[in-house]
């Protein structure tokens, strides 16, 4: 990640590479000019910084924070101790932000304002998960006929040469479809309701509604 510009006086929190959020939902906005832009509305913190590493003490420079509320009989006994260290209470989910430049302190709460309208973002998530899928679905195979006395339609058929008596790696098959990290460039904020901790994102973003997603400034 490019490192960020030198801290300003009313907010240490701008040297925050990213931050951990929930996609809401999509709906849409209009801009001056009249037209309709799709957008959609990811939750972004309130953080907690639980930790801060760097590279004499841990090897690399990072910044761990903190997001979403957890019931403190859910919390082990390891991580109560880690978060109270850092003066941070019970939290759900904890995320590491690469950066050299670390201008926070543990225990500061970061939001939404970290962004400004017009900022190109990079957002990650986990896909919809779509479960078990043939090779139609899931590599967009095209099949056989439906017709003419086809018996095979839909399926995969011949698995590959006998000679080697085993299935190449990589192989496209039937099986499970979705469910996995997406990372999507190229995104960029519309607007941001630094009250409520809310971005606007131009376009779509991986991941179900209510799903954990991580925003980065991007570097592009």
């Amino acid at each position: 990640m490019r490192s960020a510009p030198p801290v300003e006086a009313e907010g240490e929190n701008k040297m925050l590479p990213g931050i951990l959020g929930k996609k809401v939902g999509m709906t849409h906005i209009f801009n001056d000019a009249g037209h309709m832009v799709p957008v959609t509305v990811i939750e972004a913190g309130p953080v907690t910084v639980t930790q801060i590493k760097t590279l004499a003490a841990d090897g690399y420079s990072a910044v761990q924070v903190g997001y979403g509320d957890k019931k403190a009989a859910k919390v082990t006994f390891q991580q109560a101790g880690h978060l109270k260290k850092a003066g941070a209470g019970p939290l759900k989910v904890m995320r590491e932000f690469r950066t050299d430049n670390i201008a926070v302190e543990a225990g500061q709460v970061v939001g939404a304002d970290i962004f400004e309208p017009g900022e190109k973002i990079t957002v990650r998530g986990i896909s919809k998960g779509k479960g078990f899928a043939g090779v139609v679905k899931r590599w967009k195979f095209k099949g056989q006929h439906m017709t003419h006395g086809y018996m095979t339609h839909r399926r995969p058929l011949s698995n590959g040469a006998t000679g080697p008596a085993r299935v190449f790696k990589g192989k496209k098959g039937p099986g499970h479809m979705g469910h996995e990290q997406v990372t999507q460039g190229g995104l960029k904020i519309v607007q941001v309701d630094a009250e409520r901790n809310l971005l606007l994102v131009s376009g779509s973003v991986p991941g179900p509604n209510g799903g954990l997603v991580q925003v980065f400034k991007s570097s592009r």
